[in-house]
């Protein structure tokens, strides 16, 4: 979240709602009526006759804590019930708790843990679960808890059902996928009913199977880069948040090529954890409106 001069009393609030006319100055007439200044507004429409509205405020209200629930009462009953809307609301004071799924590869997983720290991403990291004992020693450095669940064809039912007792009784707001090797199933997704962030890498041409690198060294790629998305059941298919590219050359080898890939990697999921959690990514069917 864009920083504050008072967080305490900063709040974002987040819209999706059919598009027609009056949608901002409903918004903003009630925010004024409770006192409220914007620090920053964001809006976009898919079409505005009959498309999809969407919007982003961060506003500061004096004594909000304590206002908290009359506020949300009243865009409730005043301007979200009539305008058909969407909206969350969301305390600049209060980090989404952010859970991390890995397995053996540390890229990503580290990458996190070092943003977290340095302040970068506005999230809190109560537990890592791993299908690997190999990262425990980086976890607990940091002072997180590192649960182990090994995952088979044979229990993966059993296994899941742990991971999201964990991440429920951990109060956890969304999940992340930082190189975790093993695919989710739908009846996990359905579960945890909370966001699920992926990172893979994404050549031009893709290459998939057990050695990517290797099959893009061998067509001679010209370009490699990462995509993070939210998980659905679709595999590698859901909704877009944040990708890159980097140029590459004919002097590359298979092992430079995911050097520099694993760069792109950690660099867009820290894009799209950064963005998930400042409330910036709005969901629209199979796509996402990025603030």
């Amino acid at each position: 979240m864009t920083a504050a001069p008072d967080a305490p009393n900063t709040a974002t609030l987040t819209i999706t709602c059919p598009d027609r006319q009056g949608i901002v100055a409903a918004t903003s007439q009630c925010l004024h009526r409770h006192g409220a200044n914007i620090i920053h507004s964001d809006q976009h429409s898919t079409d505005p006759e009959g498309g999809t509205f969407f919007m982003r405020m961060e506003f500061h209200l004096e004594g909000l804590p304590g206002a908290w629930a009359d506020f949300e009462r009243a865009f409730a009953e005043t301007v979200a019930g009539p305008f058909d809307m969407h909206w969350t609301l969301s305390a600049a004071t209060r980090p989404k708790r952010m859970a991390v799924l890995v397995s053996r590869y540390d890229h990503c997983f580290l990458d996190l843990l070092w943003r977290v720290r340095r302040g970068d991403l506005n999230v809190e990291i109560p537990l890592v679960i791993s299908n690997h004992e190999d990262l425990r020693r980086d976890a607990e450095m940091f002072g997180i808890p590192y649960h182990v669940i090994p995952v088979t064809k044979a229990n993966k039912a059993e296994a899941e059902a742990e991971q999201i007792r964990l991440m429920h009784e951990a109060s956890v707001d969304f999940a992340v996928l930082a190189r975790y090797m093993q695919i989710l199933s739908g009846d996990f997704l359905h579960a945890l009913a909370r966001p699920v962030i992926n990172i893979h890498h994404s050549f031009l041409p893709a290459f998939v199977g057990a050695n990517p690198y290797r099959a893009a060294f061998d067509r001679g790629v010209k370009l490699i880069g990462a995509t993070s998305h939210y998980v659905t059941e679709e595999l590698d298919a859901g909704p877009i948040i944040a990708q890159d590219v980097i140029p590459v050359t004919h002097r590359e080898t298979p092992e430079s090529l995911m050097r520099l890939g694993r760069d792109v990697e950690r660099q867009v999921l820290a894009r799209a954890v950064k963005a998930h959690a400042e409330d910036r990514v709005l969901v629209h069917g199979n796509k996402t409106v990025v603030f």
